[in-house]
């Protein structure tokens, strides 16, 4: 218990910005209109890619023998190509939706 009162007090300064990006991320997100809600949260999905290169370089400086790292890392992987993915996919439906229509 004391450290984790310890680690609160060195590191109130983050815990303060980690609040407050809470607070501004809602605040900006409650501002987007609905129409452009799904087109914005399918490109910040492909963003992802980020996370993605990050578990690669931690899986390849891990230890061969060390399952628990390797098995996150991958996992990681997996979820963030899904999200990838995923994110391009709706962004192909959602500009489908302004495509001309063949008679």
């Amino acid at each position: 218990m004391n450290d984790i009162i310890s680690f609160l007090g060195e590191h109130i300064q983050m815990i303060y910005i980690l609040i407050l990006s809470v607070f501004v991320g809602i605040e900006v997100i409650s501002k987007v209109p609905s129409v452009l809600h799904t087109p914005l949260m399918s490109g910040a999905n492909a963003i992802h890619g980020v996370v993605i290169i990050g578990s690669i370089i931690v899986m390849l400086n891990t230890e061969p023998d060390n399952y628990l790292l390797l098995g996150l890392g991958f996992l990681a992987v997996i979820l963030g190509t899904l999200n990838v993915v995923g994110g391009f996919v709706v962004t192909d439906r959602m500009l489908e939706m302004f495509k001309k229509k063949k008679k």
